[in-house]
Formats: structure tokens, sequence, C-alpha cells
């Protein structure tokens, strides 16, 4: 079954809308939706490693454009929308701390968190919540998702048929652990 949804997704990665499906998944990740892009960016980038860096463009325009929905959504309509957004995932108590910690160190905390696997959501939210200065958002937002999309497509460009063949071989083993990796990331959220 495992390997049957591997073949799926790789043959997703391979088609003509895979990155329309790529800019719509890295849009809603950095406002509202839970899956992060990388979901599809890795095995875009292992179909078709020469086009690592074009995926890896996409995702970072489309991640910027809905993190500014993202903001929108924490400026603008706060209780009405984020507040449940933020509890139907579990993260009220985490958002109450990490807005107090927003107000003192902003820019490195959209500079780090934009980096990790932790949803970028959160910091999206928060910096329009806290009415954090929008041009340093974005400005800052372009540089750490495209430093995090761009790494690894730069590691699937040069290694992808070394790590295609690795995933192929060990697939349960790699979906394990980033399951495992996935996990440490929300546990991560939810204790800092």
């Amino acid at each position: 079954m495992l390997r049957s949804l591997y073949i799926r997704v790789m043959v997703l990665a391979s088609s003509r809308n895979a990155a329309w499906w790529l800019a719509a998944i890295a849009f809603a990740e950095s406002s509202f939706f839970p899956i992060p892009p990388d979901a599809l960016l890795v095995p875009m980038a292992l179909a078709k490693p020469r086009s690592a860096w074009k995926y890896a463009a996409i995702c970072t325009a489309a991640s910027v454009c809905g993190g500014a929905l993202g903001y929108l959504i924490g400026f603008a309509v706060f209780d009405q929308i984020a507040q449940p957004l933020l509890r139907l995932y579990g993260y009220g108590a985490a958002y109450a701390a990490f807005q107090a910690k927003f107000q003192e160190y902003g820019l490195w905390i959209i500079l780090i968190k934009g980096l990790t696997p932790i949803p970028y959501k959160i910091v999206t939210i928060a910096a329009g919540a806290a009415r954090f200065n929008f041009l340093w958002f974005m400005l800052a937002s372009a540089a750490t998702r495209g430093a995090r999309f761009f790494l690894v497509a730069t590691l699937l460009h040069f290694f992808g048929d070394s790590v295609r063949v690795f995933i192929e071989r060990r697939l349960t083993l790699v979906t394990s652990a980033l399951a495992v990796g996935i996990l440490g990331g929300f546990l991560a959220l939810k204790f800092l």
C-alpha cells in the first residue's frame, strides 16, 4: 500500500498540473492548510531534478503570497477566523506564548521559524495580529522561505537520483523518519 501511494505521488509530481498543485499547497500552507508543500516539492524534484529550482521558486512565491493572506487573517479578522483555526489545530496556548515573544523578537522569529518544519501559518497570523511591519514581514518571508525551499531543491538537484534510489529501497524507514520529524515539529510548537 505504501509503495502504491509513493508511485501515485511520483506520477502526480510528473504531471503537467503538478506545478499548479505545488503553488496551491504552498499558498494554503502559509495561511490555513496543515500540510507543508515539501510533501509535493520533494517528489516533484525527485521526478525532475533539473526542474528543482523552478519548483523552489514556485514554492517560495506562492508561500510568500499565502503568508500575506495569513498576515491579513491576523491583522483584520483574527477574532473571527484565526482564533477558531488556532483552536482547531490545537495551537491556542502556543499562540499566546508566541504572541508575547513576537512583540520583542518579531523579525528573528520570522527568519528562524520560516526555515523550520513548524507550521508557518502560525508566524504569518501572529505577524498580522501583532501589527508587525508588513514590508519587513514580506522581505523576511521571502528570504527565509526561499532559503528553505532552495536548500531542499539544491540537495535534490545534486543528489536526486541517489536520494530517489535510497527512498525506493527503504520506503518504510523514510516515511517513518518523516512522520517522526513532522510529529517532532508539532511537539516543538506545542511546548515552545
